[in-house]
């Protein structure tokens, strides 16, 4: 078995201290990344025996690492999220009351809890959070396609970083999505839903992927994740209604936060503590900013 002479970050995993390293690379790697081998532990990378075959560790691919097992955040918070949707469909006296009151020929969105920047400026600060639980009623693809984003991105991010600092890092990119549309948007800005918070988990994971892009597994998702980041900035030149400050404002909170996360949490005794200050803080920048724009 290989050691470090001191303690390292596992390239896998850094936010996880470790003094295994792989006998191939050399790389620092945690007891969840450790392959046995003939000699020694192999990392993920080098798990494969020569030739055309590779060791395979069957528990750890299904053990807690598939669909919305051990994450209880992304869970409750998608079942909330739709709940609220059928309910405003259900029933239009609610859904008015949360994202705005109909009129004859037409529809003045004051609402309670949806993103209004005239709001905003008002003091209406929970509206940088809970504009997130709201989605279109009229357009369904916008409910689905943001939890069905959630449901990709993650589970697998709450499962390593932690449920409570990934709480923070979903509200914190909220907060920021509506930020980023009280700043760069116009002032009789109305908007709801959860794409800033999406955008804030796309951060996160570009800049671990960018972090770990000497693995060929991290390139190839670091790759993935910028097509579908182009896609994404794209779409607002195409379709119409899509709140692209809001968007950016998340993907900004998002990075803000990972990038908080590996300078203040990797190798630290309390790391979901530190990240949840790290979280806490982009979202108190976050509501400092329009509290003072």
């Amino acid at each position: 078995m290989q050691e470090h002479d001191s303690t390292s970050a596992c390239y896998w995993h850094p936010d996880r201290a470790t003094r295994l390293a792989c006998t191939q690379c050399s790389r620092a790697i945690c007891v969840d990344c450790s392959n046995d081998a003939a000699v020694g532990q192999r990392c993920p990378d080098h798990a494969g025996s020569p030739g055309r075959h590779r060791i395979i560790d069957a528990r750890r691919a299904t053990r807690s690492q598939s669909g919305l097992r051990n994450a209880p955040f992304v869970k409750w918070t998608m079942i909330v999220t739709v709940s609220i949707h059928i309910i405003g469909i259900v029933s239009p006296d609610i859904a008015d009351w949360m994202a705005g009151t109909r009129v004859r020929g037409g529809f003045i969105p004051d609402g309670h809890i949806d993103h209004n920047n005239a709001a905003l400026q008002d003091g209406e600060i929970w509206r940088m959070v809970t504009h997130a639980l709201l989605h279109s009623r009229s357009l369904i693809w916008h409910i689905l396609f943001n939890m069905y984003w959630f449901y990709l991105f993650g589970p697998a991010l709450e499962r390593r970083v932690g449920s409570v600092p990934f709480a923070g890092l979903y509200v914190a990119s909220a907060a920021a999505g509506s930020a980023g549309g009280f700043i760069l948007g116009p002032p009789n800005m109305i908007a709801v839903g959860a794409s800033g918070a999406m955008f804030g988990l796309l951060g996160a994971w570009l800049y671990a992927s960018w972090r770990m892009r000497s693995s060929s597994i991290w390139r190839q998702r670091l790759n993935q994740l910028a097509v579908v980041l182009a896609i994404n900035l794209a779409l607002p030149l195409l379709v119409p209604l899509i709140a692209w400050e809001a968007h950016l404002g998340g993907l900004v909170g998002g990075l803000a936060v990972a990038i908080g996360w590996n300078w203040w949490a990797v190798d630290s005794n309390k790391p979901e503590m530190r990240r949840t200050l790290v979280a806490i803080t982009v979202l108190l920048i976050s509501v400092g900013l329009v509290l003072l724009v």
